[in-house]
């Protein structure tokens, strides 16, 4: 598989890279700056957010593209993660790619969760990165009006634990209980995505 990666140089990101390659697939990390990129035996492309025709040269070709575009500005008005997004897809539809995966986060939604997180937890995570979730809810609307064979994955809170191949994962929803994993199984389960298709939405969580 040919793998395009936006967000290649970020903590995940540069998981997904490192075993999309150790897995024997070719990687192409997109990102705005390649100086940030020094992982081996990939493909650096890079890319500007405000010029899509960037996106379709980086992409072309390939047989699956992974978004792990940050999030912007915690507080304040943030549009980067749909404005990326849409120009991804734009550069899918001009490229001929149609496999799209994208990551949100579990936080902007209750579905699926437990008392606790639905009336304690996520009011307060909720209030404080509240133009983030809002960013991400357009992102997650530009995917499914998108017309690609595409999927949302939503983790939660990410940490900086090994990779174990052990998760939960609910279609539709969040997972029930599931407040953390480590971005080394993030990776692996985009990884999995990126191979084959899984459902609109994806939660995946210990």
């Amino acid at each position: 598989m040919r793998l395009a990666v936006f967000g290649a140089s970020g903590g995940t990101g540069r998981l997904l890279t490192a075993q999309a390659a150790a897995a024997g697939h070719q990687v192409v990390a997109v990102v705005r700056d390649p100086a940030r990129v020094t992982a081996a035996d990939v493909t650096v492309a890079r890319a500007d957010i405000m010029d899509p025709a960037t996106f379709t040269a980086a992409i072309r070709g390939c047989d699956a593209v992974v978004s792990l575009l940050g999030p912007g500005p915690v507080r304040g008005e943030t549009t980067l993660r749909s404005r990326g997004t849409r120009s991804i897809v734009t550069a899918m539809r001009d490229a001929g790619v149609r496999r799209l995966v994208v990551v949100t986060a579990a936080g902007h939604t209750t579905d699926g969760d437990g008392p606790l997180t639905r009336f304690v937890l996520k009011p307060v995570l909720g209030a404080l990165l509240r133009e983030s979730f809002a960013d991400m809810r357009r992102a997650e609307e530009v995917v499914r009006h998108s017309g690609l064979d595409a999927t949302v994955v939503r983790p939660p809170r990410l940490t900086d634990g090994p990779r174990t191949g052990t998760y939960r994962t609910a279609v539709g929803h969040n997972v029930r209980g599931g407040l953390r994993l480590s971005r080394a199984d993030l990776a692996d389960f985009l990884l999995r995505c990126a191979d084959a298709p899984v459902g609109e939405v994806v939660a995946v969580a210990y």
